[in-house]
């Protein structure tokens, strides 16, 4: 993982950073030589991902993949808000995201042993100005 500094406020703090964007096809291929199923087949079902969560979610659920963890719908409203119940409505929400929890497990004393798509241990490396 690469990071950068950031002055803020006057104090310095290392700001995290990504240097590429695998595609789904780099993902298809990757899944394709884990499994049994073919390169074709994986990427399909990647490309059909999120239409099917997204039907999923817009129903009013979560959706949790084993392995990677759940995924569900967030709305936020802007504005002053209304005085009465009566007054509120869907129509007060002026953005909608996904929100993400990555899957994770606890250990017997209940603290968090592990997180499946965050990585253990991660080597930081400062990114010096000519890397893009």
């Amino acid at each position: 993982m690469f990071y950068k500094k950031q002055k803020l406020n006057g104090k310095w703090f290392p700001r995290s950073l990504t240097v590429g964007t695998y595609t789904t096809k780099e993902v298809a291929e990757r899944l394709a030589r884990m499994s049994t199923v073919s390169l074709g087949d994986t990427y399909a079902v990647l490309l059909g991902l999120g239409e099917v969560m997204g039907d999923m979610m817009e129903s009013g659920n979560s959706v949790k993949l084993e392995g990677l963890g759940t995924f569900y719908l967030v709305g936020q409203a802007k504005g002053q808000g209304v005085d009465t119940p009566e007054e509120m409505s869907g129509e007060q929400f002026t953005k909608l995201t996904v929100g993400f929890i990555p899957e994770y497990s606890r250990s017997s004393n209940g603290k968090v042993a592990r997180r499946t798509i965050v990585p253990n241990d991660v080597e930081w490396i400062e990114m010096g100005e000519k890397v893009k």
